[in-house]
């Protein structure tokens, strides 16, 4: 189940040119599951239309205060009972002065004061307006008032300036939403994880690797910084964007991996083996690209690569280890007998059709409890899961 799956979030559009950012991320935002009701301002309404937001989320979009429609003409206090998020993107410099000084002079700043739920606003400006010392007072108002601030990033604006003032991408803001409403079950713990496959060169343009596409290792590493932990990700070679909050190392080998692991892990409370490390790699690789000779065949003499997990739950005063099997068959015979051979805590186990290289996963982890399915699922909604069980372990009941 997604974490948006029944979130109510009343999402803010003020006069902006960003606005037109906010019908994608009132899209995103039900599509993860979310029922999005969206309140425009009258600046707004340059740039954007109601009926864009109400075609888009399914509910009715507000612009007036006086909308007959809202039973006893309430809408700036219905609108955000039972809510459990205000969003407000863009947020512009002016709605942002007026929400930090409490004015109340249309639906909108209105619903800010009168709100029974938490407030985010994603800032958006030129960098100018963004500078300001006034903006900026306002904007520390606003977090010491308890306000979330999403952003805003750097980059080129629409005035053709380059600077900060320029409001996140829709699918960040989802990003940030996701962590605000996500248990923070491991605060103050630091989590360490390896990612995707390794690339074990044969000569300068072929080597031994698989199919892994990280997106699992990704996953965990985005669910770990959503619950409050501090993040690295040791990645192999892949294509995958870094999750907020997250610092990254790229990889190549399996050596480079291990060497890495090493170097981070004594500072680690919680170490997850997601990669798929290769088993093997050659002996020696070529310096040149190999050529074909005739009709004869080629001989690769291959060595066996380090068992990181192994290693790491070996060491003297171990972190949590958390290890991956990736199976063809027997899942529980092979699954059991890896975590008893690597003496782990915890091992999430899945057949390799189940989720290898795609973006759904059916798992199985197995504990000194026992065997606990996973349902199936998008593998962020897996590795949310793996988390809550995981920081169930860490700190038992």
């Amino acid at each position: 189940m997604s974490i948006f799956t029944g979130k109510r979030i009343v999402l803010g559009i003020s006069g902006g040119i960003a606005a037109y950012k906010a019908a994608d991320l009132a899209r995103q935002l039900g599509k993860a599951g979310a029922d999005v009701h969206c309140v425009l301002t009258e600046a707004a309404v340059h740039f954007v239309t109601p009926v864009t937001f109400q075609a888009l989320t399914g509910n009715p979009a507000w612009l007036d205060a006086w909308d007959a429609r809202q039973s006893r003409n309430m809408a700036h206090i219905d609108l955000t009972r039972g809510a459990d998020l205000l969003l407000v993107a863009p947020a512009t410099a002016d709605v942002m002065a007026k929400f930090a000084h409490g004015l109340a002079d249309d639906l909108l700043t209105t619903l800010v004061l009168a709100r029974e739920c938490p407030l985010a606003v994603c800032p958006a400006m030129n960098r100018q307006m963004w500078e300001n010392p006034a903006t900026q007072r306002n904007l520390a108002q606003l977090r010491a008032d308890g306000a979330a601030v999403f952003g805003p990033a750097a980059g080129e604006q629409a005035c053709g300036e380059v600077g900060m003032g320029r409001m996140l991408e829709p699918h960040e803001i989802v990003d940030e939403v996701r962590a605000f409403f996500a248990p923070k079950r491991l605060a103050g713990r630091k989590v360490l994880i390896t990612a995707g496959p390794t690339f074990e060169p044969i000569d300068p343009v072929r080597g031994i690797t698989n199919i892994s596409s990280g997106k699992m290792g990704f996953a965990l590493a985005r669910s770990c910084a959503d619950a409050g932990a501090d993040v690295t990700l040791v990645a192999g070679p892949v294509a995958q964007p870094t999750p907020r909050g997250v610092r990254r190392i790229d990889v190549q080998t399996a050596l480079q991996m291990r060497e890495a692991v090493l170097a981070n892990v004594l500072a680690t409370d919680v170490f997850i083996g997601v990669a798929a490390v290769a088993d093997y790699r050659p002996a020696t690789a070529a310096d040149h690209k190999m050529k074909k000779t005739g009709g004869e065949g080629l001989t690769i003499e291959l060595v066996q690569n380090p068992d990181i997990l192994a290693e790491v739950a070996a060491l003297p005063n171990p972190p949590f280890c958390v290890g991956f099997a990736a199976e063809s068959q027997n899942l529980d015979t092979y699954a059991a007998a890896k975590r008893a051979k690597k003496r782990v805590p915890l091992l999430v186990a899945n057949l390799v059709q189940d989720g290898m290289g795609g973006d759904t996963n059916c798992v199985v982890l197995f504990d000194d409890a026992g065997r606990h399915p996973v349902p199936a699922g998008a593998k962020d909604e897996v590795a949310q899961a793996i988390v809550a069980h995981m920081a169930g372990m860490l700190r038992p009941d």
